[in-house]
Formats: structure tokens, sequence, C-alpha cells
């Protein structure tokens, strides 16, 4: 579909009374497709620069610069795909893409795409999931969720985070801690708030914290659906956020 054909698409008339109607749900896809595709080459541009300075093993100020920004466009990504979903979830556009996936995978990525920012802060992830463990889930919302979730650990460690799994009564437990201050009050007592409470009082957190909720309620097995917890202490000491998938 060209631009011209896109535009017609989103912009249609009712013919009872001749008045356009907007397809909102096309134009906020469209729209949110666009600035992803924008904020890819920006993190490309971030990653070839940040990989220059390396190579001339200088300028630390502006390394530590560029991981910054590039730590935040990748927070901004996150939240274009979070609202994108929730919009689709609210007019039933969420549909499940069960697939077999290797859950140590998931965390490989997550190393290479914010290996500038571990590195600047010297954030050390260690990864105890068998490379041979899979479990049946759609990957992307899974992918979408984790990635949120290591971001929020990666801002607020004080250098360590921690990723195991495993598998008991049929069900795979995930968990993400960290070494920071852990997760306030608040947020622990949001765990069971609505979309509406949430957005009142914890404004981007909160955004992230329904939209774990959602995709974790989602995978539903023999009328058991996953869930989400938050809590603080653990081997850490800090914030842990753990995912149970049926």
């Amino acid at each position: 579909m060209n631009n011209h054909d896109l535009g017609k698409a989103m912009i249609q008339t009712n013919n009872n009374d001749s008045k356009p109607t907007v397809d909102y749900a096309m134009i906020l896809t469209s729209a949110v497709h666009d600035m992803k595709n924008s904020l890819c080459l920006v993190l490309q541009s971030i990653e070839t620069m940040a990989s220059e300075l390396e190579k001339e093993q200088k300028n630390n100020k502006h390394s530590a610069t560029l991981a910054d920004l590039h730590y935040e466009v990748l927070r901004l990504n996150s939240s274009l795909i979070q609202v994108l979903s929730l919009y689709r979830d609210e007019n039933d556009q969420l549909p499940l893409n069960i697939t077999e996936c290797f859950i140590g995978d998931y965390f490989q990525e997550l190393l290479v795409k914010n290996q500038i920012y571990s590195k600047n802060h010297q954030i050390e992830t260690l990864i105890e999931i068998d490379p041979e463990l899979v479990w049946y889930c759609d990957h992307n919302l899974v992918s979408y969720l984790i990635t949120d979730i290591y971001i929020n650990a990666l801002r607020y460690s004080q250098g360590k985070i921690k990723v195991t799994a495993s598998i008991a009564d049929n069900k795979l437990t995930l968990v993400i801690a960290d070494n920071g201050q852990g997760y306030s009050d608040s947020m622990l007592k949001a765990q069971s708030q609505s979309m509406a409470e949430l957005g009142n009082k914890q404004g981007r957190t909160g955004l992230g914290l329904y939209f774990a909720r959602l995709i974790a309620s989602a995978h539903n097995n023999k009328n058991v659906r996953g869930s989400i917890k938050l809590a603080n202490g653990g081997e850490l000491g800090g914030g842990v956020f753990t995912l149970i998938l049926p």
C-alpha cells in the first residue's frame, strides 16, 4: 500500500451523512511504526558513534552521554510498543501467537542490545537459565514484557542484575532481580490496581506494570492464567520481578 492508498484507508466516508470517519487504529499503528523505524535509525547511529569512540579509547564523557541516550531511546521504543499493544487489547485486536520459545535467548538478545549502557555504567547481568529451557508462549509479547522490565532494572540497579528461570507445577517462573533500592511501597501496592488507577498515580511506570500484567494474564492454559509479582529483597537485596506463565 502506497502513501496515497494509506491516506484513503485512514479517512473514509460515512454513507449516511457523508461525514468522513477516521480510522484511529490504523493511524496509531502507522504512526507507531514510523516512529519505531526512526528510532531504529537513531539507535544504529548511536551504536556506530559509540563503537568509533571505543576504538579511539578516548572521550569517556561522550561515551557515557551516548550510552544514556541509547538507553532513553530504547525506553521510548518500549513505551511506543506498550501504547500500541494496550490500544489493540482495548479493541480486542491483540491475538496470541503461541510458539515454542527458548527462554535464555530473550536475555542473550537483551545483553547485546543494552551492552553500551551496561558497559558504561558497569552493570553485570548474571543469567542462570538452561540454554535448552523452552516454553510455549507468544514470543513477541513476552519479549516486549521482558525488555521493559530489564530496562527498568538497568536504570535502578547498582551494578548487578540476576535472571533465573525454572519450570515447576507445569508453570514457567522467570525472575529478574537487581541490587538497587527496590520497588517503592506505592508500586508494591499497585500490583492489582486498574489501568485508570495506575495511570493517575504512577505515570509511565504504572503503564509498564499494567502492560506486564496484561501480557501475563493473556496466557491462559486450562483456565490457569499467567501472573506477575513485585517484591523486594531476594538474593541481591533489591527489586524482584517475577513472571509466571502456565
